[in-house]
Parts: C-alpha cells; structure tokens; sequence
C-alpha cells in the first residue's frame, strides 16, 4: 500500500518547520564543507520496519537534494551488520543540513511501524477479526508522522484529532452531570456525520450510552476475561430488544505483551440475529470490536539508521 497518497501539502510545512527548529541561524558545520557534490548512503542497523520514506523524501527535496530507495516503505529490515536502503545525492552542506532531521523522523516512524506489525502479525496468528489501532497519545508536533508509521505497519490511526470524533471521557461525562446529557450535547453540535464514543466503567453505563444513543462504548480498564465478559452480555441483552447500532471499544493498559488476552475467537457467526457482512459491523466479532493501545505510540524504541557521506 501507498500511504504517502494520503498526505496533503500541510506536511511540507511541517518539515519546514523541523528544519528550522535544528537551523535557527548559522550552520556552522554546513561552511566546513561547502558546497561539493556528495552522495551519501543510508544504513539501518537494527531490525525495523521501513516507514518514513515520504517525510525523509520532503527534507531533502527543501534541500535540494534527492533521494534514490533500494527498499520500499513497509518492508521488514533485518539487517545483518549494517544494510544500505539508499542514497542521497547533494551538496555536502545540504546532506548534512537534512541529516538529524531526517533521521529523527525515519528512526521514530520505523520504530512505531515495527511495534505495529508485530501486534498486527499476532492479531493475524490468534485469528482476532476486530479492529486494532492506536490512540491520540502521540508526541506534540510529530503525530502526523507516529500514526503514518501505524499505517504503515499495518494497523488503524483511531481518531487523528478532537475534532475527528466525539469521545466523551469520564471528565466530560462528570463536568456535564450525566452520560445521557453529555451524548445528548455532543449530538446537538457533531451532527450525523461523526460518531460518538462514551468512556464506560460498567455495563450500566454502557446501556446507559447504547440508550441515548452513542455509536462506540468503550469499557475501560477492564480485565481481558472481564472484557469479554461485559461485552458479550452488552450485546446479547442489546441484541434482545433489536438494537445492533454500536460498536464496544475496550482500552487501557493493553500492550503487546498482553493484547492477546483481549482477543475474543473472532468469527464471523451468520446465524447471529443482526450478522453484517461488512467491515466494521457491530456483528464483526460479535463481542469486542476494537482494542485500542496506546503502546504502540508510546515507549517505543526507535530504529538505528546512520547516513554517512561516501568517501571517494
């Protein structure tokens, strides 16, 4: 797949602005070296998954330099030593102008992208058939790049921002008095074309959020068997009086380590009374729909890549 089509202009900008942060003035180091035409090769040295390429790509093209990949974005980097994934052709001052920028961002995004598809391969080995993504605990300033690196390795971004859905928490549900009145508001100013999401500590509250009408529950905190559990109770009782419209979400405290203890069997069953053929119906996995972690953003180690200038 081809992320890189989904990134508007905006991110140019933002690698214009990562360049200024690390250049703010003089660059010393760049009036050592000059302006002699260089080509220098970049090394991953630690097992990663390739992600990245379209913002390292952007720091270099402000630069005047180019970019030449011996590996696509997405594959799987096990590197033996050091391996070479490309080259960079440009004067010496603009390679090495670019060179922390653009390593920061392909170590980081590479780093995320490999914890994805690791939880990703796990989901595919176990037979899990809902939805696993990541959650808005991103780094101030480089969310755009983190969820890109989710994409990439093979897992849902959930929400980018507050404004690209309605996940009212306990503090909303607190500060407005009632999970009923705080969907209710929500309602009035979303409209149809976002989906609502309630943080829930109970299957009270959930029915409380399914009745006034939110799309997503989130039990929260929950145990893996206990998940399971109030899921499939919420549905079944839900299910009784004709009601399918929502999704169950469950989050908090899952990592790789222990997601699998969250995975229900996940099949598909077609003699369920509201079974949809169609991703992301409520009958996907009958009980949990969505785990989200905020693990695969955060605590990440980053992937080791070096650039160094090739001696002649």
């Amino acid at each position: 797949m081809d992320y890189s089509h989904l990134l508007a202009t905006n991110y140019k900008s933002i690698i214009a602005q990562y360049l200024e942060e690390d250049v703010p003035s003089f660059d010393y180091g760049g009036y050592v070296v000059g302006d002699e035409d260089k080509v220098a090769t970049l090394y991953c040295k630690a097992e990663g998954v390739l992600a990245g390429v379209p913002f390292f790509d952007e720091v270099f093209k402000q630069l005047d330099c180019r970019v030449e990949w011996t590996h696509k974005e997405g594959s799987h980097l096990s590197p033996q030593g050091k391996l070479a994934v490309a080259q960079v052709y440009g004067k010496a001052r603009k390679i090495l102008l670019g060179e922390r920028t653009a390593l920061n961002i392909l170590c980081r995004c590479s780093g995320i992208a490999l914890r994805a598809r690791q939880v990703h391969d796990l989901q595919t080995s176990k037979g899990f058939k809902g939805v696993i993504a990541a959650t808005r605990k991103t780094t101030p300033g480089f969310r755009l790049v983190e969820k890109y690196g989710v994409l990439v390795g093979g897992l849902d971004t959930h929400r980018m921002d507050l404004s690209s859905m309605v996940m009212l928490k306990d503090n909303h549900v607190w500060s407005s008095g009632s999970i009923t009145t705080a969907v209710k508001n929500a309602r009035a100013v979303c409209g149809f074309s976002l989906k609502i999401e309630v943080e829930c500590q109970s299957e009270e509250e959930a029915d409380e959020a399914i009745a006034a009408g939110a799309d997503i529950v989130m039990l929260d905190n929950f145990t893996g068997e206990g998940l399971k559990v109030a899921a499939k109770n919420i549905k079944q009782r839900w299910a009784e009086k004709g009601v399918n419209h929502f999704m169950i979400e469950s989050s908090g405290g899952i990592t790789y380590e222990t997601c699998a203890q969250y995975f229900c069997d996940g099949k598909k069953k077609k003699d369920h009374p509201f079974y949809i053929d169609s991703f992301l119906s409520p009958s996907l996995s009958i009980d949990i729909d969505i785990l989200s972690m905020s693990t695969i953003t955060q605590g990440v180690p980053h992937v080791d890549f070096s650039l160094k200038i090739n001696k002649d």
